[in-house]
Order: structure tokens, then C-alpha cells, then sequence
């Protein structure tokens, strides 16, 4: 599986280098010009700027409609297909996608490149193992090996490549499958290298030593990090929210959306584009607080209406920028707010970037390893690792928010596991209506039997303590065989210990295991075997429920 890893990762570079290349060559068809889309804004004039990315809109969604009209299968989303389907990625449907998905980004659209990259890198290694007739188990691993490779493509980070997929996609670190995807990841990073045109994704200064006491405002930067990153996130789903109530047609609902970025870049043409030489100039040069706030609140309003207008693309760049705008403010405010010296806002920033990562995606590993790969400095590790450690924690208890559904699921299936392991017969003890006392007689039995379609009446003495079961068979028996009744009670029927007694404290798997020897519905639940007291029932039906729930949150 290694050598089908490798390959993965060749043509997952491919992919990414091939949709990088179109976006270029639909810049310079556009526009006339290449390079960062912010500088392409500002070189153009105002209509331009509007016209450009409302047309763009337009044209996105008029290939997202053509995409909706088409099969997307079981596993349309790439984290989908791997982590609940069957590894097969729609063909049409995920090039129609990404056609749309150029035209929002190649006309200034405020979203990201990474998307696309990653779901076409996994449709080749898709198309790889179906080609190859692979089974479901292993075109599923094929799939998460071409999505490493085209996050290391897209970040120019194979280890953090790697662990995005083991961490967020296939959600445990099993050598069987991280074996392919770091094979995948660094195959995708050397075909990178030697290609023409390589670049660094993100050029980072040489990162300051720290002070023993400043590693605790890196430690406040992270609970500042948990608590923004999930409100970032619910501004993108209000976005979504707000477009949705409109209920226009998609190329009209892309067009207006990238109308609304247009207006704003008016003034502002620094929300064209994912934010990625936004943080490239924040790492780098000296910016008032007011700009950086300003840029911050419209660029995370622009996303916002990029992404809530229907626009397919990724968020993972733009929440690195808005990462680091927060960690540049940061840094600047505690700059100019503390008697001592600190470290400049660009320290800050870069350590906002992974703090912010990690709470917005719920992957702290990921996030450490990637800026540490960007900045290869030993320097950053410390307060990398304690701001993306808070982070994580403050955001999933501040708010349950996540930017990958996939990585929610999971998580409700976890706790849903734990508590499901954790139940015991008492959340699940049910009334026990066919009760008789002791002294109860063959009459009262009889009617019992014909108001409830069950074969055994639970008997009791009367202090409520569990003795037996009244069978219907008996019953039956010595009705037909017109035997004396008159003076026959309960007791002179009693089975004493023919079924299995359940006890509150008991686990589902014990449980379980007294049903497999018992064909009926139900089983008597007492106190203890010390005090018998009957306290109800538990049905078959509910214990099975609850195991299968287990099962299915396990898988």
C-alpha cells in the first residue's frame, strides 16, 4: 500500500499544481495581470472591481447548478468518502465543482484555494483505486492518501499534511493507514519541489526567543483564540443563514454575493482573494492597529458572504489570516500596554495563526505541526503547542463549533459512546404491569393473562419482594385438563427463579448476555439478589437500541 501511497500523492500534486496554474491563467485573462489578488484589485478600477467578481458569481453558479443536476453518489465530499462511504468520489460532479470553484476564486471571490485542491487530488487517487479495482477498505485509505497530498501541495507541509488526515479525516493514528499517508504526503511535497515555480506558502521571519513569564501572555492569546474562533465560524453560518432566507436562484445568489464583495473592495481591496499575502504583509511589515482591525472585520465579513452566497471553496486559508490578524493585535496591544519589553506582533501573529487554527478545526496536533514546518524554528514550539492546547479546549467548551462537520460527528459519536457505555439497567427499568401478589387468585390470574398478551406473570409477597413467575402455559394446562380451581392461588403456580433477574447496576453487555439465553420480551429488574424488590422491567427492544446506538457510534 506504500507504493499506491506514493503514487497518491504524484498525481495529488499534479492535481493541486494544475488548479493552481488555471487560477493564473484566469487572472491574467481577466485582469492582465498575475500575482497576489490584492494587488491585482488595487491596479484596477472601481467598476472593475465590482463588475469582476459579480460576473464571476454568476458564471460559479450557473456550473454549480449543472453540478447539482448531476449524481453526487454516497461520498460527494472527499472527508465523507473516506470516513463513512466507500472511497468513490463522483467524477462530473467534483469537476463541475471545481470549475464553479475557479471562477469564485479567479475573480476575487473572499474564500479559499484548498477546498478544491484537496477534493480533486483525492478524486485522482480515487480514480487510481477504482481503475485498479480496489476494495472499499482500501480505496477509502487511497482517498485520504490523495487528500494529504493535496494539503502538503497546497501548504508545502507534509507532516501537518499527513496528521490533517489522520487527525480530522480518519480520526486515530493506526500505522496501517498513517504509513500510506506519510508516504503520500512527502511524495506530494519532493514532486512540488522539483517542479518549477515552488515557493514557500507562507514567508516567515526567524521567530524571536521567549521569556519564561511572556510563554503567559501566549497562554492568553490561546483563551482569546477559543473563544473568537467558534464566533468566526457562527459569522460564516449566519452568512449561510441570511443568503438561504433569500431564496434566489443560484447564479443569482453567487452573482449578488460577489456583487457585495465587489462594493466593498471599493474601498477596501484587500478582501479579494483567501488572505494568504494579507498575512504574508502582517509577517513582514509594520501595521497601525486601526488597518489591522478594519481589514479583520470587513475581510471576515467578505468570507462571510462569499461563503453564505453558495461559493465552493475552502475557509482553512482565510481563518489562518484571521489567525493572525488577531495575534498581531494582540501582540501590538500587550506591546503597548506592558512596562517590559515583548516580543514584536508578528511573533504574536504567527503563533495566533496555529492557536486559531486548532480551535476552529478541532485538530491542536495539525495545527502545531504546520507552523512549525512553516517556520522550521525550534523557538516557536513552546508557545505553538501551549496557545494551540488552550485554544482547543476553551473553543469546544465555549461553543461546539467546528469548521468540518466530519470532525463534529465524530465527536457526538464519542460521547455518545462513553455515555452509552456508561448506562446501566436503570436508565432503561420500564414499569412492570403484569405484577400479582403471592395470594392472588386462579381468576384474577386468568384476567391478567387475557389483558396482557405476555406468557409470565412476575409474583410478589407483600413487602414487594420478587418470588417468581406465574407461567401462561401452566395455566392454560390446567384450565384444559378442567382441574379443581376454587382455592388455587398464585403460589401453588410459582416458578421460583425460572427467569433471569437484572439488576440496576448491571451493564448493557451483561444484560445482553441474560437475554441471549432467554426467548422472551422482557426480564424482571430487582434491587439486588440480597432485596428482591421488584422495581420493574427492561425490554429486549430498549437494550438492543441502546447496544446498536453503541455499535454505530463506535464505527
Amino acid at each position: 500500500m506504500l507504493l499506491w501511497g506514493a503514487l497518491a500523492g504524484f498525481v495529488g500534486a499534479l492535481a493541486t499544481i494544475a488548479f493552481r496554474e488555471c487560477i493564473a491563467l484566469l487572472q491574467i485573462w481577466m485582469t492582465g495581470h498575475d500575482g497576489s489578488f490584492v494587488d491585482i484589485a488595487k491596479g484596477l478600477p472601481w467598476y472593475t472591481r465590482v463588475l469582476l467578481p459579480t460576473c464571476g458569481g454568476v458564471v460559479a453558479g450557473l456550473f454549480l447548478v449543472w453540478a447539482k443536476r448531476t449524481p453526487a453518489g454516497n461520498g460527494g465530499d472527499y472527508m465523507e468518502a473516506v470516513a463513512i462511504g466507500d472511497g468513490a468520489i463522483p467524477v462530473r460532479n467534483t469537476l463541475l465543482r471545481s470549475i464553479s470553484s475557479l471562477a469564485s476564486i479567479a475573480s476575487g471571490g473572499s474564500i479559499g484555494r484548498e477546498g478544491p485542491m484537496v477534493q480533486l487530488s483525492a478524486l485522482c487517487a480515487s480514480l487510481v483505486g477504482k481503475f485498479s479495482h480496489f476494495p472499499s477498505s482500501r480505496l477509502r485509505l487511497l482517498v485520504a492518501c490523495g487528500a494529504a497530498a493535496g494539503i502538503t501541495s497546497a501548504y508545502n507541509a507534509p507532516i501537518a499534511g499527513a496528521f490533517f488526515i489522520t487527525e480530522i479525516v480518519l480520526g486515530s493514528l493506526v500505522m496501517e493507514s498513517f504509513g500510506p499517508v506519510v508516504v503520500a504526503s512527502v511524495v506530494a511535497n519532493i514532486t512540488m519541489r522539483e517542479l518549477p515555480g515552488y515557493r514557500a506558502a507562507y514567508e516567515m521571519p526567524y521567530f524571536p526567543e521567549i521569556g519564561g513569564w511572556e510563554v503567559m501572555l501566549f497562554l492568553v492569546l490561546g483563551v482569546l483564540a477559543g473563544v473568537l474562533a467558534p464566533q468566526f465560524l457562527r459569522v460564516l453560518e449566519l452568512g449561510k443563514h441570511g443568503f438561504g432566507k433569500l431564496r434566489l436562484p443560484l447564479p443569482v445568489r453567487l452573482g449578488v454575493g460577489g456583487l457585495l464583495v465587489g462594493l466593498i473592495s471599493v474601498q477596501v481591496p484587500e478582501v479579494w482573494g483567501n488572505g494568504y499575502s494579507l498575512v504574508n504583509s502582517l509577517l513582514h511589515t509594520s501595521w497601525v492597529w486601526q488597518a489591522v482591525l478594519m481589514v479583520l472585520v470587513v475581510k471576515v465579513l467578505a468570507t462571510s458572504i462569499t461563503v453564505g452566497s453558495g461559493a465552493v471553496g475552502g475557509i482553512f486559508t482565510p481563518t489562518l489570516f484571521v489567525g493572525a490578524a488577531v495575534g498581531y493585535l494582540f501582540g501590538d496591544a500587550a506591546q503597548a500596554l506592558l512596562p517590559v519589553h515583548i516580543s514584536q506582533p508578528f511573533a504574536y501573529a504567527m503563533v495566533g495563526m496555529g492557536a486559531f487554527l486548532a480551535a476552529a478545526s478541532y485538530a491542536p496536533l495539525m495545527a502545531i505541526l504546520m507552523i512549525f514546518e512553516m517556520t522550521l524554528s525550534y523557538q516557536v514550539v513552546l508557545p505553538l503547542m501551549l496557545s494551540c492546547v488552550v485554544a482547543y479546549v476553551v473553543a469546544r467548551s465555549v461553543d461546539g463549533r467546528s469548521m468540518y462537520e466530519i470532525t463534529l460527528k465524530r465527536h457526538r459519536d464519542n460521547e455518545e459512546r462513553l455515555r452509552l457505555r456508561g448506562t446501566h439497567m436503570s436508565e432503561l427499568i420500564r414499569p412492570a404491569e403484569t405484577v400479582l401478589h403471592e395470594e392472588a387468585s386462579l381468576e384474577e390470574i386468568s384476567a391478567l393473562f387475557l389483558k396482557y398478551p405476555v406468557k409470565y406473570v412476575y409474583i410478589v409477597d407483600g413487602r414487594q419482594r420478587y418470588l417468581g413467575v406465574v407461567a401462561l402455559q401452566d395455566i392454560t394446562s390446567w384450565l384444559l385438563d378442567k382441574k379443581e380451581a376454587a382455592g388455587r392461588v398464585a403460589r401453588d403456580f410459582l416458578r421460583p427463579h425460572f427467569l433471569h433477574e437484572v439488576t440496576p447496576d448491571m451493564s448493557l453487555g451483561e444484560a445482553l448476555q441474560l437475554f441471549l439465553d432467554h426467548q422472551g420480551e422482557r426480564l424482571p429488574v430487582i434491587a439486588s439478589a440480597d432485596d428482591p424488590q421488584l422495581l420493574g422491567v427492561v425490554f429486549k427492544t430498549s437494550l438492543l437500541d441502546a447496544y446498536f446506538r453503541l455499535d454505530r457510534a463506535g464505527n
